[in-house]
């Protein structure tokens, strides 16, 4: 059993001292030492000096070892305490606590003191080392000291090259290394998965299993692993598995994580299931790799529910855990869920994390309660780019174009660098209000004054954005200019224009550019043939309906849901399923002739499956309204009814919901798969424009 720590004592000798550093276990200790240091008139032995250093720093007060260190400049009588081992135990503990530049100053001044700093030294000060620049600069002196073929220098330079980007400035070091230990391959691999290198990251890792002397650890697994997971590589991963069973290492924790993340990210979701059952002492990242595989899988309830069963088996959730939970609360828009994991974040003090923060702006945004993400981003004292793209994007998802312009001006006013994401959040906004030149000076922004390529998505925003103006010919032509290979995404939002504006000529151009990138998604079919049908020429809608049969490709069902006391109610259209079905259609029908009293006129262009006097009535079976007089007939007088849609809303729904905001004196907010659409008053919040 460890001796007890004295509470206090006369003299001791230096070889007490030397016992009571071994006993020392709190800040304390390490202060009663250092008075007794002082008194005693040790502290001028460098042995003593650099192990009350190394004491401070074990217990988390690096403060305090820069104190000592600097106090020490002005007691010439103990200054030859500062020798090389003294300097690289200081620089060792600062790069370990991410002050870089202490680090270096540090070294600087061991070197203005003439004194030679050796391998452990560069091994020490190399993670400092974050530029290029630096780092260069740095290996050219450890080439002038010698120390280039030591391994655990060679190592920290492969180390160092990898974090600055340098990766293949990291694999000449490693190439040319006479002696190469685990570490030094660890560092390569790692590298490479940071850099994006994915295969070259299996390929070494493959090179490292033939070698007799060393053998892989949890670092190289999960690495490897992780790999494995981003080019969803699951027949490779099997093979680390075998790996990981061969080595013995398959009850580490560390490892089990990285095989249940890389069979999620992978699809092969039953596989990481099996491995989390086997897995006894989980601790929190076995719960949030658990929980963000659901998310990945598109599981949000089950999600949801593993964090509550987290809960309940005492395990206390971090940031990972909360944003994941949050992320699954909007994948379902089940607001209800979203404010209990509020009230776990405000008890538990992770309100004030920014990470968590913009999560819960996102949650409420992507639940509909637009005034609730703005009390989260509010509430949140400190702001970084995610939390105001968060808001940003919430202010976009529902309309509000003035307020992202706004938000977007004061972020940089902020000084905050917005992202790639920020942009195609205000270029988006810009599209769905017809704000042509503001768009099109955003977009000149990204490159002009922040050196940024504007990628795919702000291409398909731009596009948007003229077709929505009803400039069709400049989109065509600015698809045609672009400096990348337009996606799906483009030619979609291309398609899309052409069906708000009826160019039927033009929409089969660009659908069969899609059906030939994506011939089995049924959007790209359903578009061009009611793009024929609303046009009149209904034998060449048959002969799309025709090529989808022989394509199998199967058209998508729209459902409605809204939940009502913690239940989710789920309608499709012409839905007689419900319990209250009677009910419904008799509200509809009172429904319709209010809103009929009200100027209300039936679109039938959007009942292009139906013939005749069937057209208009069909309209009113859709599932958006009968989720809507369900909530009308369930929900409290005045309560907000939220509505989520699998697919585009229609436009007949959109007026009939209008109409019924006013009518009832309710709120609506429909969730489509595009965005929100807010009704009150008889107005919404896209101002038709969507």
């Amino acid at each position: 059993m460890k001796a007890s720590f004295p509470q206090s004592f006369q003299y001791i000798s230096s070889t007490q001292l030397t016992q009571l550093f071994n006993r020392a276990n709190n800040l304390n200790h390490a202060a009663q030492i250092h008075a007794h240091l002082i008194t005693g008139d040790y502290i001028s032995s460098p042995f003593l000096f650099n192990s009350l250093l190394n004491l401070y720093s074990k217990y988390g007060h690096i403060s305090q070892s820069l104190s000592l260190f600097s106090a020490s400049n002005s007691r010439t009588h103990f200054d030859g305490t500062k020798n090389v081992f003294t300097y690289t135990s200081l620089i060792a503990h600062l790069s370990r606590c991410s002050l870089p530049s202490k680090a270096l100053t540090f070294f600087n001044e061991m070197r203005g003191r003439g004194i030679s700093p050796n391998h452990f030294t560069f091994s020490a000060v190399l993670p400092s080392c974050g530029g290029a620049a630096v780092g260069r600069q740095m290996h050219s002196l450890i080439r002038k000291h010698g120390f280039e073929s030591d391994v655990f220098v060679g190592s920290a330079l492969v180390d160092m090259y990898a974090k600055s980007g340098e990766i293949m400035c990291a694999w000449m070091v490693f190439d040319e290394m006479p002696e190469r230990n685990l570490v030094s391959w660890n560092s390569v691999i790692v590298g490479f998965l940071r850099n994006g290198c994915y295969i070259k990251a299996i390929d070494f890792f493959r090179s490292l299993i033939g070698e007799d002397l060393i053998r892989p650890d949890q670092v190289s697994l999960s690495s490897v692993l992780s790999a494995c997971a981003n080019i969803c590589g699951a027949a490779i991963g099997r093979q680390v598995h075998g790996i990981v069973v061969k080595n013995g290492l398959e009850y580490l924790a560390y490892v089990k994580n990285s095989l249940m993340d890389m069979y999620s990210k992978c699809g092969v979701f039953d596989d990481a299931e099996k491995l989390f059952r086997t897995i006894e002492d989980r601790d929190v990242v076995t719960w949030n790799v658990m929980m963000m595989g659901f998310v990945q899988n598109g599981s949000f309830e089950e999600a949801c529910n593993y964090f509550w069963i987290m809960r309940r088996e005492g395990i206390f959730p971090d940031e990972v855990s909360f944003s994941t939970v949050l992320h699954a609360s909007a994948g379902i828009a089940a607001l209800d869920q979203g404010c209990l994991v509020h009230n776990q974040i405000t008890k538990t003090g992770f309100s004030v994390n920014t990470c968590v923060a913009s999560s819960l702006v996102t949650m409420y945004a992507k639940c509909g309660s637009l005034f609730d993400a703005r009390r989260a981003f509010a509430e949140n004292q400190e702001h970084n780019v995610i939390s105001w793209t968060a808001m940003i994007s919430a202010y976009q998802q529902h309309g509000c174009a003035d307020q992202v312009v706004e938000m977007f001006d004061e972020m940089l006013k902020a000084g905050i660098k917005p992202d790639y994401i920020t942009f195609v959040s205000v270029l988006s906004a810009c599209g769905h209000t017809g704000r042509v030149g503001e768009g099109f000076s955003y977009f000149n922004m990204m490159s002009e004054s922040y050196k940024m390529n504007p990628g795919l998505e702000h291409y398909a925003c731009m596009v948007d954005l003229l077709g929505r103006a009803g400039r069709l010919n400049e989109a065509k032509r600015f698809v045609e200019k672009m400096p990348i290979e337009p996606d799906i995404s483009v030619w979609g939002a291309l398609l899309g224009a052409c069906r708000k504006h009826g160019d039927i000529d033009m929409g089969k151009e660009v659908a069969e550019r899609l059906f030939q990138i994506e011939p089995n998604n049924p959007g790209n079919y359903v578009l061009l043939r009611n793009m024929y049908a609303r046009g009149g020429r209904l034998e060449e809608a048959n002969e799309v309906r025709r090529l989808m049969e022989f394509n199998k490709v199967r058209k998508e069902p729209g459902y409605s849901w809204l939940d009502v006391r913690n239940t989710t109610h789920v309608f499709k259209a012409h839905d007689r399923s419900h319990f209250m079905t009677n009910e419904i259609y008799e509200k509809l029908g009172e429904l319709e002739e209010l809103v009929r009293r009200k100027g209300y006129v039936a679109e039938i262009q959007y009942a292009i499956n139906d013939v005749g006097e069937y057209k208009e009535r069909s309209l009113w079976y859709h599932s958006e309204k009968l989720a809507l007089a369900y909530g009308l007939l369930s929900l409290p007088v005045g309560a907000t009814i939220r509505i989520k849609k699998n697919l585009r809303t229609c436009g007949d729904c959109h007026t009939v919901m209008k109409f019924a905001s006013e009518i009832f004196e309710r709120e609506i907010v429909l969730r489509d798969i595009n965005r929100f659409h807010r009704f009150a008053g008889g107005q919404c919040s896209c101002g038709d424009y969507w």
